[in-house]
């Protein structure tokens, strides 16, 4: 049985396109694969702290030194990694706000990027520590914005999980989903295409 993390951030939550596009993955896989187990993180219901100086300064506290408080900081931060490194597949719903990723995502990202936990420096430069594992990226968009620089989503989300050592990434985009009802069709009808072939 395949362990699969899902990573929802629609302010719509499961109504969200991004979240529709999640559960025909999920469905997908399940006929891929047979039983799955999942593990769902709804960024929207329940945020994670946005990082400040507080929570990273609890990150660079030495395990001996830290206070209570810093201790649960910690604690979180290793409860949401220890969800990545459980996952056989990770399947994260991404809608497209203000030309960004939503900002609880970045907030999540922010708490699973930790020196020496997740990835490290080295004199030939950083290194992810991150075993890698199939990453279904279902990107939700009002507009059409894929292969244009007003893409700013998908390079950064190839850094970022690249960074921490996530390469095998399948992105499947919904776009022009505010542009007429027969745009909104034909975009999540050639989506849930993708979606097929991409978990085969």
């Amino acid at each position: 049985m395949k362990n699969v993390l899902v990573i929802t951030a629609s302010i719509f939550g499961q109504d969200g396109q991004s979240s529709q596009l999640v559960k025909r993955t999920l469905e997908q896989l399940k006929q891929a694969h047979g039983e799955i187990r999942t593990t769902h993180r709804d960024l929207a219901a329940e945020p994670v702290p946005h990082l400040d100086a507080s929570r990273f300064g609890a990150f660079l506290t030495g395990q001996d030194d830290r206070s209570d408080n810093q201790q649960r900081v910690v604690d979180y931060s290793d409860s949401l990694i220890e969800e990545v490194k459980q996952a056989d597949v990770v399947v994260i719903g991404v809608p497209m706000y203000n030309f960004g990723i939503p900002s609880v995502l970045k907030a999540y990202f922010d708490h699973i990027a930790r020196a020496g936990i997740t990835f490290r420096y080295t004199e030939n430069g950083p290194v992810g520590l991150l075993e890698d594992r199939p990453v279904y990226i279902l990107a939700a968009r009002g507009g059409i914005y894929a292969g244009t620089p007003n893409d700013s989503q998908t390079p950064y989300l190839r850094s970022f999980l690249g960074f921490l050592g996530l390469t095998d990434l399948h992105f499947i985009y919904a776009e022009g989903l505010n542009m007429g009802d027969e745009q909104k069709e034909t975009a999540l009808n050639e989506a849930s295409r993708d979606i097929e072939t991409l978990t085969a």
